[in-house]
């Protein structure tokens, strides 16, 4: 008796199974065409580095050195330099006058962002960082300063 109740049991997991796997398949397909199609991701979603500016063109980072202090795997490296009264390049006394972010050691923790105090670095959306060399992977102030536009589409919350 008990060789029907099994064969019964385990018909049904198979058909509950097989329910799954046709509901899924209704669906359609998950997969983005992209970089044709842009890709969704999360609002708090922590891609590329960038370095900001206020909106007259002067840099945020202000060359304190926190962001390179909090980095977890010393992967932020930041030599600053006295600002030029004549023409200042932020409005601290100082600026950062290397500023490189090694996305090889980056786990993209988001400490660094933490870490400023105004705001001068955040963690972008921009989500292609593949390379075929090293020394792509080491971004310059100029690169933080200037990035690319992401492909990307902030998902709905909720």
């Amino acid at each position: 008796m008990s060789g029907i109740k099994d064969v019964y049991e385990g018909s049904r997991e198979i058909a509950r199974a097989m329910g799954v796997t046709m509901k899924v398949l209704l669906e359609g397909p998950s997969t983005v065409e992209y970089p044709d199609e842009p890709m969704a991701i999360y609002p708090r979603f922590r891609g590329r580095h960038e370095l900001r500016k206020y909106e007259n063109g002067m840099e945020r980072c202000i060359g304190c050195c926190l962001c390179e202090a909090a980095c977890p795997t010393g992967a932020i490296h930041v030599e600053a330099e006295e600002n030029d009264p004549a023409h200042p390049v932020s409005p601290g006394e100082r600026h950062a006058k290397v500023y490189e972010v090694n996305l090889l050691r980056c786990i993209f923790c988001g400490d660094c962002e933490a870490a400023c105090p105004v705001e001068a670095i955040v963690l972008g959306h921009y989500i292609d960082l593949a390379s075929y060399h090293r020394r792509d992977l080491i971004l310059t102030k100029q690169e933080l300063l200037n990035p690319p536009a992401p492909n990307t589409i902030i998902r709905p919350t909720g």
